[in-house]
């Protein structure tokens, strides 16, 4: 089977972990270069010893590579800044683009949600790995009921936390509050991460809270084990830490919601563990895991329909 050429714009933590996933677990895609900007980065050093191709001189010594020409799909792992200018020049050149930064040109993207519909999209942006982790089991409570609000709070080990994440606290909160509403279907969305400084460090957990109406709780506890599955066959070590949870308010006992008045239905709280496989960041680092799975599940898919078109 002939397989989609890609490259990685990146070679740091993120970078190289999904370029281990893309070396260690093959499907149609065939990773052609790997893009940095130090040429003594670990990264680059192990791609070349997995005689993949590489440049350190960024976007320009891509360009001057063999296999270029022939690239159709490229994961974009440096920042948001960056990521406007490799846009535009990859997009000029009909490659496909895969966002693991925060730039969110393109429409939020969850695999096991939403895929389908942006799979023409010239750039997907990955959202947040609290985004990943969360948006899943939000869209599994909107698929059997109307959900009214949703919270989430996604704790990550402090040793996971880079100081790109830690400068942009803000902004992950915003655009995964955005994302519950857009892609889970929440009628309001609110995030909250917690870095934890624990030792030894902490897997990643994550809570989800919604309020619903129109399911019961037997359709709800399903539809979340269903998602939970799909996730699972990009992220083996996503998984329940408990039975979902449920409480009831009807007419006689209504939750008050600030700013939102009285509300009666459900409220649903789903906890969460997220292991990282380890293919190249500790399993504790299961919040960057989620992005690395997620984004190659999502190149994938792109891939098979550019090998079908």
């Amino acid at each position: 089977m002939q397989k989609i050429k890609a490259v990685i714009i990146g070679s740091g933590n993120i970078g190289t972990d999904l370029m281990m996933k893309m070396i260690k677990y093959p499907q149609n895609m065939e990773l052609a270069a790997v893009v940095g900007i130090d040429a003594n980065s670990e990264g680059l050093a192990m791609a070349r010893e997995h005689g993949i191709a590489t440049t350190h001189e960024g976007i320009k010594g891509l360009k001057k590579l063999d296999c270029y020409k022939d690239i159709g799909i490229a994961f974009d792992a440096t920042s948001a800044y960056a990521h406007k200018i490799h846009d535009e020049a990859l997009r000029a050149d009909g490659i496909q683009v895969v966002d693991l930064t925060p730039a969110a040109i393109g429409p939020f993207t969850v695999p096991t949600v939403n895929m389908d519909e942006h799979l023409a999209e010239p750039n997907v942006n990955m959202v947040t790995c609290g985004g990943q982790a969360t948006i899943p089991m939000v869209a599994a409570v909107s698929q059997v009921g109307k959900v009214h609000y949703a919270e989430i709070i996604a704790s990550v080990s402090s040793r996971s936390a880079g100081p790109g994440t830690r400068a942009n606290i803000d902004e992950f909160t915003r655009t995964t509050a955005r994302a519950i509403e857009v892609v889970g279907g929440a009628t309001k969305g609110k995030a909250i991460i917690i870095l934890n400084p624990a030792e030894p460090p902490m897997i990643m957990r994550d809570t989800v809270f919604t309020l619903s109406e129109g399911a019961n709780e037997v359709t709800i506890r399903a539809s979340v084990e269903a998602m939970v599955a799909k996730v699972q066959k990009y992220v083996p070590g996503y998984r329940l830490k408990q039975q979902v949870q449920f409480e009831r308010f009807g007419d006689n006992n209504p939750l008050t919601i600030p700013g939102q008045g009285k509300f009666t239905g459900i409220k649903t709280s789903i906890f969460l563990e997220v292991e990282g496989a380890g293919d190249y960041l500790p399993s504790y680092s299961g919040n960057l895991d989620i992005m690395t799975a997620a984004a190659k599940a999502t190149g994938e898919l792109l891939a098979e329909r550019r090998m079908t078109a």
